[in-house]
């Protein structure tokens, strides 16, 4: 299934957009752009694999969602293996990430307009039925928020080496280089050794990622920084919304304290996963197995009911004009 205009989920709101930043985009993953209350919001799509001698449907839609200093391209090594396995499975680039939409201002990247943003998307990718999201990090936050203003949207919720609350004030000294030297200066100071004089050239990631930083918004980076250092422990709301969660991350994840995520799955009683040979971006570092561990869980349910949830955030959609790391936390 590709991306044609009688066909493609969410109708004139997805369009096909363009890949961004040099990294090869695998085969059956489109690049697409997806209209938005705040402007277009870039994705990738990879429509699920139902040819074959027994043609089968779509066993369902996949959102996932990047973290601080990410993009799409977090995902692009699992979004064909989740393809493979029957999901329609889509990533896009928040606000002020990459080649997404990127208002002015830091009150524009609040925890509020992240989370409306979501269910703007998986509202059209969805097209009324709840969809599986998946928040890496950050964009764990973000998937929380949502949930607790919509949980009906959701068929279920994973966190990606994602916790249940604020980071250290440590984190706020990132916003000083930031202020003092944009986007790209905190990926210098992120990597000192990549920069230093002497040091080898770059591969091909390294200055994928030295470009999204300095394609990424600094007023997106102030805003996520001060929602990691002051954002609450909503775990009991969101287990009182009903929704079925996952807990995962890497058996080498560095980012976010490994103990906060599995105290978190267990209030919650998440189903609960440490993916081996993996740090703080599984999909990047063993994707064959986080696919799998995925797959297992959304398997696990019978596939949700249809049905257009109400939604505080779903307009009567008008055209707008586009606006225009090495972290990913």
């Amino acid at each position: 299934m590709g991306i044609d205009e009688n066909v493609r989920p969410g109708g004139v709101l997805v369009q096909p957009g363009e890949p961004f930043g040099g990294l090869p985009v695998p085969l059956g993953v489109e690049p697409v752009s997806i209209r938005t209350m705040v402007g277009e919001l870039t994705a990738l799509y990879a429509p699920a694999v139902t040819r074959g001698p027994n043609p089968a449907r779509s066993r369902g839609t996949v959102l996932l969602v990047p973290g601080f200093t990410g993009s799409k391209e977090d995902f692009l090594p699992l979004l064909p293996l989740l393809a493979a396995r029957g999901w329609d499975t889509w990533a896009y680039s928040q606000r002020g990430q990459a080649d997404s939409a990127s208002p002015r201002n830091p009150l524009n990247y609040r925890l509020g307009e992240f989370a409306t943003d979501l269910l703007e998307v998986a509202d059209v990718i969805g097209d009324g039925s709840p969809v599986h999201i998946v928040g890496h990090s950050f964009g764990g936050l973000v998937a929380r928020a949502a949930a607790l203003r919509s949980p009906k949207l959701f068929a279920d919720l994973t966190f990606l080496c994602s916790g249940p609350k604020c980071w250290s004030e440590e984190i706020r000294e990132m916003s000083f280089v930031v202020r003092e030297s944009g986007s790209l200066g905190l990926w210098e100071a992120s990597n000192p050794d990549l920069v230093e004089i002497g040091a080898p050239p770059l591969t091909s990631r390294e200055s994928f990622h030295r470009y999204r930083a300095s394609q990424t918004s600094p007023d997106n980076l102030l805003g996520i920084i001060d929602i990691l250092v002051t954002a609450p422990d909503t775990t009991e709301q969101l287990l009182n919304t009903g929704v079925r969660t996952l807990v995962a991350h890497g058996a080498d994840d560095d980012a976010w304290p490994q103990q906060w995520q599995e105290i978190m799955a267990r209030a919650l009683g998440a189903r609960y996963e440490v993916i081996e040979d993996a740090g703080h971006l599984p999909s990047e570092d063993n994707p064959g197995l986080t696919a799998a561990i995925f797959d297992s869980f959304w398997g696990a349910f019978p596939p949700a009911t249809p049905g257009r949830a109400p939604l505080a955030t779903h307009h009567a959609f008008q055209a707008r004009p586009t606006q225009q790391s090495a972290f990913s936390y």
